[in-house]
């Protein structure tokens, strides 16, 4: 919560739940991810906050850019940014988009199996590859092990079938897990990432790159180490595994890059117990998971929550959305402490939400609009309907 936020929403007039998004904050966090990985290029994850103006502000400062569709890449190439910028990190594609993309300048693209690599071989002859490994996602808040990346053995299979088909084989990618607490976690993966690039050596073919992928947190409820730890965790890794050749080193941080920038305003709609001798209280807000809160499936995203009665005795809390579904628990199996003299109609600020919330929210389910999302420039305030 920074002091040009609570001024907004001291101002604001509009009823309904809104996210507010501080670029100064963003421009800050730019700049500690350039300072601790100094000779690694940022590319910011779209996929966290697109918002234009967002966008504008990385591109300006330099950086490049991680997308997974043909529509962040538009809006990446709208803020001026040439296409060299831009990673297209997403391991699905249809052969259109990578012909699309392709068109529009990306020569970047990730793969998982073979059937990706000849995808692009026909839809973007010549351009770069890099193979996305699996890895250990353990200590993980938003595990992303599962659906992506081959096993560590056949990517030089993928990256060779990928040189034979008249690409660039460029490199290996991983992703540790998003929210990753384990400034640790980067150095396993590093290990298998080093044995491939030997592997495809022995085979006459020189990568030349390693995305090291997002995983670096946003502060919510649990403490999180400094980001100075991981760029001194990662660098000792990198030199473990490769010595005096480090590779060049690509990384994508989307929730460290905005997360604590944005905050949600929202109101309490019922407070509600379901029986007389029940300690836990029901409390509604105007937001849920179908709003911009869906990382809080299994409960794996715990945000802070603010409220003015904050000083009072607190008491344990179901917290749940407004919407006719019953999925639409925000916390249920660790009960949220609020305050007992909390009520119907005070506000309460969920912090650090300014990543996968506006773009994670329904466009009308129930009838409720989308999330709106302000965010604060230097000298203005943009206003728009995520």
């Amino acid at each position: 919560m920074t002091d040009r936020i609570r001024e907004f929403l001291r101002n604001r007039k509009e009823d309904g739940p809104c996210l507010v998004l501080d670029l100064d904050i963003v421009r800050d966090n730019y700049g500690a991810f350039a300072k601790t990985l100094p000779d690694t290029k940022v590319y910011y994850a779209v996929k966290a906050n697109p918002h234009p103006d967002i966008l504008a502000l990385l591109n300006r400062l330099g950086s490049s850019f991680d997308v997974a569709s043909v529509q962040e890449t538009q809006a990446v190439l709208a803020t001026g940014c040439k296409p060299d910028r831009i990673s297209y990190g997403n391991t699905i594609k249809k052969e259109s988009e990578i012909a699309t993309a392709f068109r529009l300048g990306v020569t970047l693209f990730a793969v998982d199996c073979e059937a990706e690599v000849d995808k692009i071989a026909r839809a973007a002859p010549g351009a770069r590859v890099i193979c996305r490994i699996h890895c250990d996602g353990t200590g993980a808040e938003w595990p992303l092990s599962r659906k992506f990346g081959c096993e560590p053995e056949f990517a030089p299979d993928i990256l060779e079938r990928a040189h034979k088909s008249g690409l660039v084989a460029h490199g290996i990618s991983f992703h540790v897990g998003s929210q990753q607490h384990n400034v640790e976690a980067w150095d396993r993966a590093l290990a298998s990432t080093a044995a491939i690039f030997k592997s495809l050596a022995e085979r006459g073919i020189a990568l030349s790159t390693v995305n090291l992928g997002g995983g670096f947190p946003a502060k919510y409820v649990r403490k999180t180490p400094k980001l100075e730890s991981y760029g001194k965790a990662i660098f000792r890794s990198l030199r473990r595994h490769f010595g005096n050749r480090i590779p060049e080193t690509i990384i994508e941080p989307g929730r460290g890059m905005v997360g604590n920038a944005g905050v949600i305003e929202a109101e309490v709609v019922l407070i509600a117990k379901r029986s007389p001798e029940d300690d836990t209280r029901w409390v509604y807000l105007d937001i849920g998971k179908f709003h911009g809160l869906a990382e809080t499936i299994g409960e794996s995203i715990r945000y802070p929550i603010r409220t003015r009665r904050d000083r009072d005795e607190s008491g344990p809390c179901i917290v749940a959305g407004p919407t006719c579904d019953s999925v639409d628990v925000l916390y249920e199996k660790t009960p949220y402490p609020l305050p007992i003299t909390l009520a119907i109609g005070d506000k309460v600020l969920i912090e650090a939400t300014g990543a996968y919330t506006s773009t994670y929210s329904s466009v009308g389910f129930n009838g409720y609009p989308p999330l709106k999302s302000y965010v604060l420039a230097t000298s203005e305030i943009t206003a728009v309907a995520a």
